[in-house]
């Protein structure tokens, strides 16, 4: 199993017991640095997200995870806010930051490249529309790897 593929079948897992809790599920990132896994959620909530969120949604997931049995061998469980430069990845995401920078990456090549920064301009019928130096970019949101804010 991939690092991605473990992301979204943890992501699978954990959306609805967060959602219970009443934090809003951002991102799922599972990757290796230094030779450690690490596996990153980031939460958030209307009035944002404190220290003692981070630990509660931690003590919550960390046994969850463990019997689940999704990631193998030893990791890292990191929980935090989205923070300044926010993880986007639904398309109610893509909605709402109509107009704003970003910065994707896709699984497969869009016109020769995987990597694009510029203005997300709009979401709709399953396509994340980006304009890049002038040029606008139809990637499918089932291609996307990873996106966040450029501020």
């Amino acid at each position: 199993m991939t690092a991605f593929e473990t992301a979204q079948n943890v992501w699978g897992l954990i959306e609805p017991h967060l959602q219970e809790q009443g934090y809003e599920l951002i991102e799922v990132e599972y990757a290796q640095q230094s030779g450690q896994w690490t596996l990153r959620v980031f939460i958030d909530r209307p009035e944002g997200i404190t220290l003692d969120d981070c630990q509660a949604a931690s003590q919550l997931l960390s046994p969850m995870l463990d019997e689940a049995d999704l990631v193998r061998g030893s990791y890292v469980l990191e929980v935090s806010s989205p923070g300044f430069d926010r993880p986007v990845r639904r398309p109610q995401d893509f909605e709402k930051y109509a107009g704003e920078r970003v910065k994707l990456k896709t699984v497969a090549p869009v016109s020769g490249r995987k990597r694009f920064t510029g203005v997300l301009k709009e979401f709709r019928d399953g396509l994340i529309i980006i304009e890049c130096d002038g040029t606008p970019y139809n990637i499918h949101i089932d291609n996307l790897h990873k996106a966040h804010l450029d501020r």
